[in-house]
């Protein structure tokens, strides 16, 4: 058992009620990871790091709803029909999106032993290092 994701590929994904659709390239060297800020840690989302310039929305657009907030740089993006996030601009990295991995088409969170958490709670653009505070594991209770 194990997530693989090839850098390269391209992967299709969407929402829940399948109102949005999209289509990206897995880059190489693609980063997993969840984030403690206020909202990534309600949402409890593990995103893979995704450059704006490979994520083609291919349905559904019309269907997306923005939401901002603090600074207003990170813009993320959910259904508004099923309410799913799906992706969002990183603020800490402006020109990539943060895919939510459980929207991708054939990956599941649960295939990760262990998920390392970006420090957004002391986030590097209010002048602070860029750091990882621990990490999420998940540990099947059967083989």
């Amino acid at each position: 058992m194990g997530l693989v994701i090839a850098g390269g590929e391209t992967r299709e994904g969407g929402c829940h009620c399948g109102a949005v659709r999209f289509r990206f390239t897995v880059p190489e060297g693609a980063i997993i990871r969840r984030c403690n800020c206020t909202i990534c840690a309600m949402k409890g989302v593990v995103m893979l790091d995704v450059p704006m310039a490979s994520l083609e929305i291919t349905r559904g657009e019309d269907a997306l709803t923005l939401y901002t907030f603090g600074s207003g740089q990170a813009k993320h993006r959910f259904c508004s029909r099923c309410g799913i996030h799906t992706f969002h601009q990183l603020r800490s990295e402006p020109d990539h999106y943060g895919v939510n991995l459980a929207c991708v088409d054939g990956m599941s969170i649960y295939e990760l032993a262990q998920v390392p958490v970006f420090n957004g709670q002391r986030h590097p653009g209010d002048g602070n290092a860029y750091e990882y505070t621990g990490v999420l594991r998940f540990e099947p209770t059967k083989p």
